[in-house]
């Protein structure tokens, strides 16, 4: 059986969904071996690359979308253009006056705020796959062609009218997504989340005999005798397998 939430224990062997962090651990405490578990859900990241081509007081915005979760919240600016740069903090001042969660977002920005200067997009890119951020914008010249590049990411916003928000609320097939870095060996949930797989070995005798002496060999080689016997009992010359 497998439920997504928070229900009882007993009625579950798998965990999914996003939640924050304290519950997470405690959590975690309670079930560690009685539960599998899609992902650990940490605070909410946002990393922006952008070019000179992009629109700053879009990424500004966009940049604040993520922050004002809480005060644990990244929001991090990749970009090969100066200018830009200088323009998205000025545009962030200017938000973070009119917005309603202010503290949150300036506590979250004094912490895991940050605005990195690249020296040409090759290195930009490299940046964002070693990140690997829970949502990850694309604002450049050439978006569809930089994304062919992106390696390790939760999820991938193209264009500047796809702001991470979009995906909160309305597009792409689920939200659940990899954060503090795992999106470099987790997905977002899918499908294949809800099935489990057994492998299935079935060999003949004369399938068998073409290898035993190699798997015995191995066996012997760590010194797991019993393993080495359970093979050579079937090629004994009283083995009732003829």
């Amino acid at each position: 059986m497998i439920t997504a939430g928070w229900s009882h224990p007993a009625l579950r062997n798998k965990r999914l969904g996003q939640t924050k962090s304290v519950p997470v651990r405690e959590n975690l405490k309670r079930e560690r071996f009685f539960c599998g578990k899609y992902t650990i859900a940490g605070p909410s990241e946002i990393l922006v690359l952008a070019d000179e081509t992009a629109n700053p007081r879009y990424v500004a915005a966009d940049l604040l979308s993520q922050a004002e979760h809480d005060e644990m919240a990244s929001a991090i600016l990749i970009t090969t253009s100066r200018t830009l740069a200088e323009q998205v903090a000025a545009e962030i001042d200017r938000f973070v006056e009119k917005l309603s969660r202010k503290e949150i977002i300036t506590k979250s920005l004094e912490n895991y705020g940050y605005i990195l200067v690249a020296d040409s997009l090759d290195d930009a890119i490299a940046t964002v796959n070693e990140i690997a951020s829970e949502h990850l914008e694309l604002v450049t010249k050439n978006p569809f062609e930089v994304m062919t590049k992106i390696r390790n990411a939760g999820a991938i916003f193209i264009g500047e009218y796809s702001s991470e928000p979009l995906g909160d609320y309305f597009a792409g097939p689920n939200h659940v997504l990899p954060t503090n870095g795992t999106a470099k060996f987790f997905s977002a949930l899918g499908v294949d989340d809800f099935i489990k797989k057994s492998s299935i070995i079935s060999y003949s005798r004369e399938a068998l005999e073409n290898v035993y002496k190699d798997i015995i060999q191995f066996a012997e080689c760590e010194k797991l005798t019993a393993h080495a016997n359970s093979i050579r009992v079937r090629f004994e010359e009283n083995s009732e397998q003829k």
